[in-house]
């Protein structure tokens, strides 16, 4: 990562244990992580950018590794995942698609067999910007029970010349999902879908 300037990261865990209703035999934990890092296209059009996404491979790699001994250290209790990028000011929404390669990669490498594609957004916003990361199922995008998001940004990021980097992973689906469609246990067709 010697090619990346960070300035720093941070891992946010969440717990829930019911929204209203029964507590929850298990709660739902998701965790986030950012890494705030310069941007170096920031303050001016770059036509090639697209080799920086092989640069950014490594930080998502640790990242996701991170989440996991947060979790507990055992990736098969992740059933979701999203990912997203705020650019600072001085940036680009374009700056953000880097994220989409190295972030889904770095999921998909950690979490042995996920065949979902892994849920993105971003937006470029100034200092203290936050961003609904979207999650599905790690397997089947339309797990209807997973269709989640976790709100994450930072008082003091991005700044005009940086990227915050976002990471997102669940322990299953909303607590107290009752709105039908496919369920966990009926993923058959491992394509990634259904």
């Amino acid at each position: 990562m010697s090619d990346i300037k960070l300035r720093k990261q941070a891992l946010l865990t969440e717990e829930i244990f019911h929204e209203g209703g029964a507590i929850a035999d298990l709660p739902l934990r998701r965790v986030a992580m950012v890494s705030v890092i310069e941007n170096p296209f920031a303050g001016r059009y770059e036509a090639d950018i697209a080799g920086f996404m092989k640069t950014l491979e490594p930080l998502g790699l640790a990242m996701a590794q991170r989440m996991i001994a947060a979790l507990g250290g055992d990736a098969s209790v992740v059933e979701g995942y999203g990912k997203g990028a705020i650019v600072g000011a001085g940036g680009e929404l374009e700056h953000g698609a880097l994220w989409h390669v190295p972030g889904g990669y770095a999921m998909r490498e950690t979490l042995d067999n996920a065949k979902a594609i892994v849920p993105s957004t971003k937006k470029v916003g100034g200092v203290g910007t936050r961003l609904d990361v979207p999650i599905t199922h790690i397997n089947a995008s339309y797990v209807r029970s997973h269709f989640d998001a976790m709100e994450v940004g930072m008082h003091d990021a991005p700044r005009a010349n940086e990227l915050a980097l976002i990471l997102v992973m669940s322990t299953g689906g909303r607590i107290h999902a009752r709105v039908g469609g496919l369920a966990k246990e009926e993923i058959s067709a491992h394509d990634g879908l259904r």
